[in-house]
């Protein structure tokens, strides 16, 4: 068998090992239910994260691994004629930690000003950890009445930061990052 043959069999062969191993490692994680509303005052951000807990990242999060999502939001005044002029750039995060004594979940959402949520319940952890609701993105006075805006959002699961020698014994932590589409949204005020 020539030199040149033997190699377009290991590109194939390389091909088609990488597109299955990215079809086993794939997720569908997703944002869903998005939604922007306002109160008085401020424009918010309601939004749902499907998909993101996988087996693996359940096993390891009963394991005691923590997991940390964040979720960016950006805001944008649409111009014709000109470039966009960005008016927001959120970067907001919800972690989560299993405590395997008390066997109890902590749930932190400093983006809502909140104090750390504790319950047994991992359906209800996953809830805190998948939901935003309310968040403020700016300030409505700053808005210009039948003006053109775009958000876009988009949610990542931050890479997780282990001790020294613990990448080796959990190598698969690795597999469980994820990062969604940007999904955006038109809307006139």
């Amino acid at each position: 068998m020539s030199s040149i043959s033997k190699r377009k069999w290991l590109a194939v062969f390389l091909g088609v090992f990488l597109l299955l191993e990215a079809v086993v490692f794939a997720q569908d994680a997703r944002l869903t239910r998005i939604t922007v509303s306002n109160t008085r005052d401020n424009l918010l951000l309601y939004l749902k994260l499907q998909g993101a807990f996988t087996e693996k990242m359940q096993e390891a999060i009963l394991s005691g691994v923590p997991a940390t999502f964040s979720y960016y939001v950006s805001l944008h005044r649409v111009r014709s004629l000109w470039f966009d002029k960005e008016l927001a750039d959120l970067k907001i995060t919800n972690s989560i930690r299993y405590d395997n004594l008390k066997k109890e979940f902590t749930v932190t959402r400093p983006w809502k000003g909140e104090q750390p949520i504790l319950t047994q319940s991992f359906q209800e952890a996953q809830r805190y950890m998948t939901e935003i609701d309310g968040l403020i993105v700016y300030p409505l006075e700053g808005l210009n009445k039948g003006g053109q805006y775009q958000i876009r959002t988009m949610a990542e699961m931050s890479k997780t930061t282990l001790p020294w020698k613990m990448h080796y014994v959990l190598f698969f932590v690795s597999l469980w990052d994820f990062e969604t589409d940007w999904y955006t949204i038109d809307f006139i005020f």
